[in-house]
């Protein structure tokens, strides 16, 4: 299975995507996007405020409930050129959380915009917060390829990490929107459920719930379940190569508490993920769960799933329930309340679901891995789909409509 998912063509995932449908902004209420509804091969349409009329009975939603940072700093050298500091992931400390809370001095991976303006040398830029003056400092360390190390350092240990990043970093809008972030996407670019910083992306597909939708979960009777990845820039990276064997699918960092995952194993037929993000996060439990059952002592470095396991039939025995044990039991061993790990899983046509029983998602990009994912899940009906949506005048990509698939 896994040579005939490595010789996929990304040009039978390409399709025509006009300009005016995607959306560039949000409808002014997040709940009244329109929701294609996909089951048994039929494709049908309502509101997504209606979505509770259309979920299984017993189904558990699944919530990505990361938060947005503003990653992008922007710093002024004295020759007059702009030099742009994208923060991908923390180096040191490598623990998202921590990272926010340093007071000196931290170390992200970052993408460097204007870099040939940039040789060598540590960029300055005065901020305030809270009417004080802040110098903070950017300094080089290492390159690799398009990425590179950053240490950030400021004079004033009052404030965090976070704090700077709240006074003076850009909120990250995708690249395809093709304009410039303004002020209400400090709102509309974050689900109302947000809570865990660290992505460079949104969830998407969480975009179109609001307090009012997620009331009416409850009163109809439907649990919710959250867990956290957080997207990183590679969630924009095309497929560049023929096939996708040459593809090399980007690292996101995971986070499921104890008491989700044993939520999630009391649920194992009932699963409906709300966002390719969430997918990818609840498959990977389940190949975690392999990795222990091959290897009960392995270390937290060896947990990272990658992204052609899932195709080794010798991977693919254990239940649902069976792996997420396998997780419980391995948490409980070493006094862990959440794991904490790290995905290259790529989810593509010949891959069986585990976990997941449906989604909720909007409208990807054309020969993109969230593309694939798609396909493999309505057994490569994606086009029936995208042909409805097209032709009956969803929206597109981030601030675009949603699909219920079934």
């Amino acid at each position: 299975m896994v040579i005939k998912t490595q010789q996929i063509r990304i040009e039978e995932y390409n399709y025509l995507l006009p300009d005016e449908r995607i959306a560039r902004f949000p409808l002014p209420r997040r709940d009244e996007s329109k929701l294609l509804l996909y089951k048994d091969g039929k494709v049908g349409e309502a509101v997504f405020n209606q979505i509770t009329d259309y979920l299984p009975k017993g189904s558990l939603l699944v919530f990505n409930n990361t938060r947005v940072i503003q990653a992008r700093l922007l710093f002024r050298k004295e020759t007059g050129a702009q030099i742009e500091l994208f923060c991908l992931e923390p180096q040191e400390p490598h623990d998202y959380a921590l990272i926010f809370q340093q007071t000196e001095r931290c170390t992200w991976l970052c993408m460097v915009g204007n870099l040939k303006k940039w040789k060598a040398g540590m960029l300055h830029k005065e901020l305030r917060i809270k009417d004080t003056s802040v110098c903070l400092k950017a300094e080089r360390k290492q390159s690799f390829g398009d990425t590179h190390i950053v240490e950030f350092t400021w004079d004033n240990a009052s404030f965090t990490f976070a704090d700077l990043l709240d006074a003076a970093g850009i909120l990250p809008i995708p690249p395809y929107l093709h304009r410039e972030t303004e002020a209400s996407d400090l709102k509309t670019y974050q689900t109302v459920y947000s809570k865990i910083k660290g992505s460079v992306a949104a969830p998407t597909a969480g975009l179109h719930f609001t307090p009012e939708t997620l009331t009416g979960l409850d009163n109809s009777g439907f649990e919710c379940e959250e867990v956290t990845l957080h997207v990183g820039a590679g969630t924009f990276k095309p497929v560049k190569s023929e096939t996708i064997e040459e593809h090399k699918m980007h690292t996101e960092f995971i986070v499921v508490n104890r008491t989700s995952i044993e939520h999630i194993k009391e649920h194992p037929d009932n699963i409906i993920a709300v966002g390719t993000t969430s997918v990818r996060t609840l498959e990977t439990l389940y190949y975690i769960g392999v990795i222990l059952a091959n290897n009960p002592e392995a270390t937290h470095e060896e947990l990272i799933v990658n992204q052609w396991m899932p195709y080794n039939e010798a991977n693919n025995m254990l239940t649902a329930r069976q792996a997420l044990q396998n997780i419980l039991i391995y948490l409980d061993k070493h006094n862990l309340d959440k794991l904490i790990t790290a995905t290259q899983i790529l989810i593509a046509p010949g891959y069986t679901f585990k976990i997941v029983r449906g989604i909720v998602t909007n409208f990807h990009q054309p020969k993109s891995t969230l593309l694939l994912l798609i396909s493999a899940f309505v057994k490569g009906d994606w086009k029936n789909i995208y042909d409805y949506a097209l032709s009956h005048d969803f929206r597109f990509l981030s601030y675009g409509d949603s699909s219920l698939l079934l």
